[in-house]
């Protein structure tokens, strides 16, 4: 029987290494960031695990420390790594964060890419399927959360906290994603509603008494377990909000020209038809 050596037991515990190359973009940063990422795809990187020191890292992509420093502050704003600083500090693989995405959702509405119609409408579509996996896996501590969220609503409501107000409203929407037990779910739903908290305060108090009575009938489905009612009064509710947001919006100057263009365009058509119909 042959024997294990005290070198091959070494190699068989030795970790395994990440496989760099040196880079010769333009835009060096990017490479670096991208052969961080592959790394990291083939198992090579982990969660936690503590890349080459700076110097060695610049030596191995063939590029300045200022050069390789761009590439691992890209990176931490992207969530991939976590910078430490300090005698036992360096740049290590974070978990990840669900941040990068609802800020990219907030950055896109900010830009003008979303508009308050697409995101109430897309919130309508996705709650829907929210509260049908959520009535299918609820549980009593599920629905004593929701409870409580309403009597904190209904204490903001009474104190005339109007932020306060919005803000339990759309965490009441964040239990129930969490209720499906989906983390994609939790991330798409708290992006949205990110942003709906953005564009809600933004355009002021208004009156929504009608939500409290609805969420009260909406939990009493949910108790039930009774599905079709739950998605039913979820979406009756939703659909109120939104022709009440949407009516508050001061159209957009472009949107504002456009609109007034087509009204030039048609009014001599309707004076001329308003003559014809004169002389008949």
């Amino acid at each position: 029987m042959p024997r294990t050596t005290k070198k091959s037991t070494e190699d068989a515990a030795a970790p395994v290494l990440p496989r760099f190359e040196a880079v010769r973009s333009p835009r060096a940063f990017e490479e670096i960031a991208t052969q961080i990422r592959a790394e990291l795809a083939k198992g090579r990187l982990k969660v936690g695990s503590r890349l080459p020191a700076e110097r060695a890292l610049a030596v191995q992509f063939g590029v300045s420390r200022n050069t390789l420093r761009e590439a691992l502050r890209s990176l931490e704003h992207a969530g991939l790594i976590r910078l430490q600083k300090g005698a036992s500090g360096g740049a290590f693989i974070s978990e990840g964060s669900a941040g990068v995405i609802v800020n990219g959702m907030v950055d896109l509405y900010h830009m003008g890419t979303l508009s308050p119609s697409q995101l109430t409408e897309a919130r309508i579509w996705i709650e829907a399927v929210a509260v049908r996996e959520a009535c299918a896996r609820v549980r009593p501590e599920d629905v004593q959360a929701l409870k409580d969220n309403l009597d904190q609503v209904l204490q903001a409501s009474q104190e005339g906290d109007f932020p306060r107000r919005v803000q339990l409203n759309l965490d009441f929407h964040r239990i129930i994603a969490r209720m499906t037990g989906n983390p994609i779910m939790v991330i798409v739903m708290d992006g949205l509603l990110t942003v709906l908290e953005q564009f809600v305060q933004s355009i002021g108090d208004h009156d929504n008494a009608f939500v409290f009575a609805s969420r009260k009938r909406f939990i009493k489905h949910l108790e039930e377990k009774n599905t079709a009612a739950a998605m039913a009064e979820m979406e009756n509710s939703l659909k109120r909000l939104e022709r009440g947001y949407l009516s508050r919006i001061t159209p957009a100057p472009a949107q504002a020209k456009a609109t007034a263009a087509v009204t030039a365009a048609a009014a001599p058509k309707t004076r001329a038809a308003t003559k014809k119909k004169a002389a008949a």
